[in-house]
């Protein structure tokens, strides 16, 4: 079955084509442009990109899987918006997977590991996962200190993402250098096994876990005194 994944929630914009089978999940074309102010001007292209690099059309496509996050609220609105809008022109199922999961489930290696990406403000998005990739807490959004000193209670002995990266001597962990991003593969690996079952298409709910920086005004204040 072929599969389309989309993830907007970290400056990584990514579309990729996998195909899932009984053996497993394999990567057909992938296209990943990190770019923090133009998730809108690069999702669309990148969707016919690996369209056309893996020579298939929409109509070929099983089902989409998009990540949910979480994501400042503009980037991660894009990637929902197309998967869920595309899904709906089709007719075919989404698949919603949290965008942390990605990074934090191929990072497991037998112990815990904490996966971050920038929140802005000086904040990261984080969740803890066990030695097996499972989360076990979060996800989350907190100055990088709360997130380093939940994850050492946990056990976590390595940090992996973006926000791992940028907050690498606040987290006082040993970094690992990939997955920075959301990893395709990954996400599509995830909800394999309920894109194999055929089950039910998925509302594509997002997790922002804080208000938008822009919110529209309650009321309209006097002009004149």
């Amino acid at each position: 079955m072929l599969v389309l994944v989309v993830d907007s929630s970290t400056p990584a914009v990514t579309a990729a084509l996998v195909e899932v089978s009984a053996d497993g999940v394999a990567s057909r074309a992938h296209r990943c442009t990190v770019d923090a102010r133009a998730h809108g001007e690069l999702l669309a292209p990148q969707v016919d990109a690996v369209l056309a690099d893996a020579d298939a059309r929409p109509r070929d496509l099983a089902a989409i899987v998009a990540g949910l996050g979480p994501g400042p609220f503009t980037g991660l609105r894009v990637g929902l918006v197309t998967a869920a809008t595309m899904g709906q022109v089709l007719g075919i199922p989404t698949y919603g997977v949290c965008s942390l999961d990605a990074i934090g489930y191929p990072a497991a290696s037998g112990a815990p590991v904490l996966a971050a990406s920038d929140a802005r403000r000086k904040e990261l998005y984080w969740a803890v996962y066990d030695g097996a990739g499972q989360r076990i807490v979060g996800p989350e959004v907190s100055a990088p200190a709360v997130a380093a000193a939940r994850a050492r209670e946990l056990g976590a002995t390595i940090a992996v993402g973006d926000g791992a990266h940028r907050y690498a001597e606040v987290l006082d962990l040993p970094v690992r250098v990939e997955p920075r991003y959301p990893d395709a593969t990954v996400l599509a690996l995830l909800a394999a096994e309920r894109i194999r079952a055929g089950a039910p298409s998925e509302r594509l709910t997002p997790l922002y876990l804080r208000r938008p920086d822009a919110v529209a005004a309650t009321g309209r204040k006097p002009v004149l005194p």
